[in-house]
């Protein structure tokens, strides 16, 4: 398997710090407000890479944190008159509850910031006794990023080069202009904690360096987040790291591309901001994650509400495909004989299994390997519409896979029995076909076969009147090579 690592600029063959398992951790966001879209595809990439590796058979250890102290969620608090607590625990659940309706599975850890203090405050004990961070009189501690030689490994950046070109925060109090703060001095009316410097709290780039050294040791095998986060925050995090235990904080880096909407960035002042919440609510959760994973985790995504309805069609695609598949089977000869179409089929399903296996190895490239799924639809199409004599294994074969696969993405087909038919094709049978029985399945058949009955007969006015009711109760007929079948609309 060959992962892009961010700090050496290349792909790399994966190897494991301990055999068989992945200690994963993926900054998680600062609770202040509805994630967006961008967020959102940060996320999902990193829920996908999560759940390809378990599929490969690494035990993975997940962590991901909330922010739930900070700037942010202080100015929130007082434009709102509230609490920066009250803030932070509204939008914390705001954002648990996203990811599961996004289908993201939730982190094995997920440790708050303003519950990892002292974890936090130990951490900065250590660079202050190591010479590598100092307090200043007016209570904050700072970083020294001149104590870590390799400072900028991670971006590629240098610190000369950026006196020269990028504007710095002026603080006299500070040895050097790129030292950032470990711990901030209380302000009137912020949350504070007491430490041996005085009543604070952290910096921003301090939590996950201490979290992570906590919760799952340094260094770990992927960090992840998104490009926006490479630098200062992540070359500030493995920095802490190396000083305080002379170690790297990851072996691997992942950073996921930006998110732009009709080629532009999305900015509220463009009008073209959009959070996630605001998006799950119009279209399906599993085909907003079809549209994102037809583009590579570190490439650009261009997001557009066009390209969006036409995945929900892409979606259901994929969905009548193995509804037909199953319900072939249910029909099919289960006899031990396979034509030449049903060999052609199995063959699909081993090539589709292969390729989505090669692509996946390839940094986790879900393009290439939804082009492999699709591939394979299009072949069990093709199977649907021309066997004439349809074998039960090879549609099931064909149908478990894609389910199986796409299930690797996050993506869910519903169970067969979740399309369970209405009873109320009862009564629609016993008007229709003089059905007495009390079975959905049973009146289903038996009003197929009347309207087959009628049409034979060009009794076009029964037909038609069987399918507008079936309609009525949210059906369509669908006619098959092998016959017709009710399927919900």
């Amino acid at each position: 398997m060959q992962v892009y690592n961010t700090q050496t600029h290349r792909k790399e063959e994966f190897r494991t710090i301990e055999p068989d398992k992945v200690r994963m951790y993926v900054c998680g966001p600062t609770v202040y407000d509805q994630i967006h879209i961008g967020n959102g595809r940060t996320f999902l990439s990193f829920d996908v890479i999560r759940r390809y590796l378990m599929f490969k058979g690494y035990q993975v250890t997940f962590a991901q944190n909330l922010t739930d102290v900070d700037d942010k969620i202080i100015n929130r608090a007082n434009e709102q008159g509230r609490t920066a607590a009250d803030v932070a625990e509204e939008f914390s659940a705001a954002f648990i509850e996203q990811m599961h309706r996004f289908g993201i599975l939730d982190p094995d850890i997920r440790p708050r910031a303003t519950q990892e203090i002292a974890a936090m405050q130990e951490m900065i004990q250590i660079l202050i006794e190591k010479g590598d961070a100092y307090p200043v009189p007016s209570g904050d501690v700072y970083f020294s990023v001149r104590s870590d030689y390799d400072y900028g490994i991670l971006s590629g950046r240098d610190l000369d080069q950026l006196r020269a070109g990028e504007r710095v925060e002026v603080n006299d109090e500070k040895r050097d202009p790129f030292d950032f703060a470990l711990w901030k001095a209380a302000k009137p009316g912020e949350p504070s904690w007491d430490s041996p410097w005085g009543p604070g709290r952290p910096g921003w780039h301090t939590e996950c360096c201490a979290m992570i050294h906590r919760y799952l040791g340094t260094p770990i095998d992927i960090h992840g987040g998104g490009a926006d986060l490479i630098f200062p925050h992540h070359e500030n995090e493995t920095a802490q790291a190396m000083c305080a235990w002379d170690k790297a904080l990851a072996n691997v880096w992942m950073h996921t591309g930006m998110l732009r909407v009709d080629g532009e960035k999305m900015s509220k002042s463009l009008g073209n901001f959009y959070t996630l919440k605001e998006v799950l609510d119009k279209y399906p959760a599993d085909a907003v994650r079809l549209l994102m994973l037809q583009t590579h985790y570190r490439a650009p995504l261009d997001f557009s509400f066009t390209r969006l309805d036409g995945t929900v069609g892409t979606l259901d695609r994929l969905l009548t495909c193995v509804k037909n598949l199953r319900w072939m089977a249910q029909n099919a000869e289960q006899n031990g004989v396979l034509t030449d179409l049903d060999r052609q089929l199995g063959a699909a399903v081993d090539a589709a299994r292969e390729e989505f296996v090669r692509q996946m190895d390839d940094d986790f490239n879900t393009a290439g390997a939804l082009a492999a799924i699709f591939g394979l639809v299009t072949t069990a199409n093709t199977y649907l519409a021309d066997a004439t004599e349809p074998s039960t294994a090879p549609c099931l074969r064909a149908a478990d896979t894609i389910v199986e696969l796409v299930g690797v993405l996050g993506i869910s087909v519903p169970d067969a029995d979740a399309d369970e038919l209405p009873f109320e094709l009862v009564g629609l049978a016993a008007t229709y076909a003089g059905y007495a029985g009390s079975s959905s399945s049973e009146a289903a058949s038996a009003l197929l076969d009347a309207r087959q009955a009628a049409r034979k007969s060009k009794d076009w006015g029964t037909a038609d009147a069987i399918r507008d009711a079936v309609a009525g109760l949210g059906l369509v007929v669908e006619d098959t090579a092998n016959g017709a079948r009710l399927r919900r609309a």
